[in-house]
C-alpha cells in the first residue's frame, strides 16, 4: 500500500522524482508531518503562513504539525521554514491565474509535507533539465532494466499520466520550469486491494537545483524536493495508523536512487554516448522527438566533457537510426 500510494504524486526529481519519490517512510533527514485540521479560520492562516506576496498573506502564522506515528518530531519552526523557502521559490507573477489557484488550493491546506534533503549528483545540466522534463526517458530506461512496470503517456507537452497497474493513476503537471526550480501539481486516486474505497489525492512539488564545478571542472547538480501532499481527510487516519512507522523511509530511498541513477547516467553520456544512443533506440515510453532530445543532449555532454579532459577533438554520433533501419 504504502508503495502504491507513494506514485499518487511521486513523479518530480526526474518526475524527479520520476514516479521514484513515494511517500512513506521513516528516516532522520527528511520526516513527514502531518498538518492538523482545526477550524477553518486556522487552517485558512495556518496555509496563508507558507505563501509568499503579492498574492497571499504572508504573515509569519505559526504552522502547527502533529507528530507521525513512529516518527520522531521535527521542530515546528524547521518545518515551517523549509516550508517557506520552498514556496517562496515559486515565481508566481509568472503563472497563470489556473495554476495559481491550483498551488494555493494544495499548499494552503496540505495533509502531509515533506523535505527530501538535498543530494549532489555529476550530470551535464542541459541533460539534466532534459530528464527533469521529461521523466518518462528514466521510466522508460527502468521499463528496459525490468524493475518496473509502470506506465506512462504523454498528454501534452507538460502534463502526462503514469499507471502503475495496481490500482494507482495521477497526472502529472510541469506548471512551471527553470534552470533554478521546476514546480509540478499533481492529481491522482489509488483504487485497488489494499484499501476498502477509492483514495483521491492532490500534490505539489517543488524541484529546487543549482549548478556547480567540482575540482576537476566537472559539473555538479545539487538538488532537493519539497512535497506538499492532500490526501482525502477520511483516509488520512487509517494511513497514519496502519504506515505511520514507514512514512518517509519509501520516499527517502528512491529521491537516493534516483539521484544515483541520474548521476549514472550523466557519466554514461560523458563516456559511452554510444551506449546510451544505443539504449534510447530501444526505450520504451518515449516520443521519437523525446528520444532524439536525449540523443542530442547525451553527445552535447560527451562532447563538453571531451572538451574539458582531452585537446583532440571528438565527433559524437551521426543521424540515429533504431536497429535494423
Amino acid at each position: 500500500m504504502a508503495r502504491r500510494l507513494s506514485r499518487l504524486v511521486g513523479i518530480p526529481w526526474a518526475t524527479t522524482i520520476a514516479l521514484a519519490t513515494a511517500w512513506l517512510g521513516n528516516s532522520a533527514s527528511a520526516q513527514w508531518q502531518a498538518v492538523p485540521r482545526g477550524d477553518a479560520g486556522a487552517v485558512s492562516r495556518a496555509g496563508c503562513a507558507l505563501l509568499v506576496p503579492p498574492i497571499f498573506d504572508p504573515r509569519p502564522i505559526p504552522w502547527g504539525v502533529r507528530q507521525v506515528a513512529g516518527v520522531e518530531p521535527v521542530a515546528v519552526d524547521d518545518v515551517r521554514t523549509t516550508g517557506r523557502e520552498a514556496l517562496a521559490a515559486i515565481p508566481l507573477n509568472r503563472l497563470t491565474p489556473t495554476a495559481q489557484k491550483r498551488i494555493e488550493a494544495i499548499s494552503s491546506r496540505p495533509t502531509l509535507y515533506r523535505h527530501l534533503t538535498q543530494k549532489s549528483i555529476r550530470c551535464d545540466p542541459e541533460l539534466f533539465l532534459c530528464l527533469v522534463r521529461n521523466p518518462e526517458i528514466l521510466v522508460g530506461t527502468w521499463e528496459l532494466m525490468g524493475i518496473t512496470q509502470v506506465q506512462t503517456r504523454r498528454l501534452d507537452a507538460y502534463q502526462m499520466e503514469a499507471v502503475d497497474g495496481s490500482g494507482t493513476t495521477c497526472t502529472v503537471d510541469l506548471v512551471y520550469g527553470d534552470s533554478a526550480v521546476h514546480v509540478y501539481v499533481a492529481e491522482g486516486f489509488y483504487d485497488g486491494k489494499m484499501a476498502p474505497n477509492k483514495i483521491n489525492g492532490k500534490g505539489l512539488f517543488v524541484l529546487r537545483s543549482s549548478q556547480e564545478v567540482d575540482a576537476a571542472g566537472n559539473p555538479v547538480i545539487r538538488g532537493s524536493l519539497d512535497c506538499f501532499l492532500q490526501i482525502d481527510q477520511v483516509a488520512v487516519d487509517l494511513l497514519l495508523r496502519t504506515f505511520g512507522p514507514l512514512i518517509g523511509r519509501a520516499a527517502d530511498h528512491n529521491f537516493n536512487e534516483t539521484a544515483r541513477f541520474i548521476d549514472q547516467l550523466g557519466q554514461s553520456a560523458e563516456r559511452n554516448p554510444e551506449g546510451l544512443e544505443e539504449l534510447a533506440m530501444k526505450m520504451p515510453q518515449v516520443s521519437e522527438a523525446t528520444r532524439q532530445q536525449f540523443i542530442t543532449q547525451v553527445r552535447h555532454a560527451a562532447r563538453r566533457y571531451h572538451e574539458r579532459t582531452f585537446t583532440t577533438p571528438v565527433k559524437f554520433g551521426g543521424p540515429a537510426t533504431a536497429p535494423g533501419r
